[in-house]
């Protein structure tokens, strides 16, 4: 089997190291054979030959696509760039593609959808519905209905890209999820992050912005009495759908 490429732009090692983890076991890789890390915050993005691969999968991030230029690190600057390069190929050749989060950003720029702060969720579980294409999407039907997801954002989807397919949404976000093409998809909610997982997030990235952090104590606690088990089923059907 070709390995799943997964793209990282985690600065800090244990939320990096936890995705990787995570995206291998709920995607049900072996994560010496089967899926090949790229952090793209260290270093410049390599040769990319898609022919090498079974998919891409872009991780999430502590960078926000709607940013102001001027407020972007080199180090993002060059991240999108080299992220815009592969996407023209991905898109193009409707190569499998799974973006988490940053996905949502990432994604539905290069595909000209407007992504801003309207729609950004607080840290925690939301009850997230599919759409009447999600519930006949080959890779989303293996999620229930209705299920809880791990949240926690900034910027989401505004206004979808033209010919975007959505898949997903929640009473605070309507773009939980989209498709491109066939091939190409986009969540806001996280699949690789059950409660332990999401419990590393929030320790990690407490002085982020994404809740004052005198709440820490009251973020895991909410996360951690929260039941979210539908998500990862999304990893295990996009591998299972795209293995070759």
């Amino acid at each position: 089997m070709r390995p799943f490429l997964l793209l990282s732009t985690r600065a800090d090692d244990a939320a990096a190291d936890g995705e990787l983890e995570a995206i291998a076991r709920f995607g049900g890789l072996d994560p010496e054979r089967e899926i090949r890390r790229v952090r793209l915050e260290s270093g410049p993005l390599p040769a990319i030959d898609l022919d090498d691969w079974s998919g891409v999968v872009v991780g999430g991030s502590p960078f926000n696509a709607s940013d102001a230029p001027e407020e972007k690190s080199d180090v993002q600057h060059r991240v999108e760039a080299e992220l815009r390069g592969l996407l023209d190929e991905v898109v193009a050749r409707d190569f499998p593609f799974l973006g988490a989060c940053y996905g949502v950003g990432t994604l539905g720029v290069h595909q000209g959808g407007l992504i801003d702060r309207t729609y950004g969720e607080p840290v925690g579980a939301v009850p997230v519905t599919l759409t009447p294409a999600g519930r006949a999407d080959p890779v989303f039907a293996v999620l229930p209905p209705t299920f809880d997801a791990f949240v926690g954002h900034k910027e989401a989807v505004r206004v979808p890209p033209p010919g975007a397919v959505v898949l997903a949404s929640s009473p605070g976000c309507p773009v939980q999820a989209f498709r491109i093409r066939r091939n190409l998809y986009a969540t806001q909610f996280h699949p690789e992050l059950d409660a332990p997982g999401m419990v590393t997030r929030v320790e990690v990235y407490r002085d982020a912005g994404y809740f004052p952090p005198h709440e820490l104590g009251l973020v895991v606690e909410r996360v951690t009495n929260a039941v979210v088990d539908a998500p990862p089923r999304l990893l295990a059907a996009f591998v299972a759908r795209y293995a070759r």
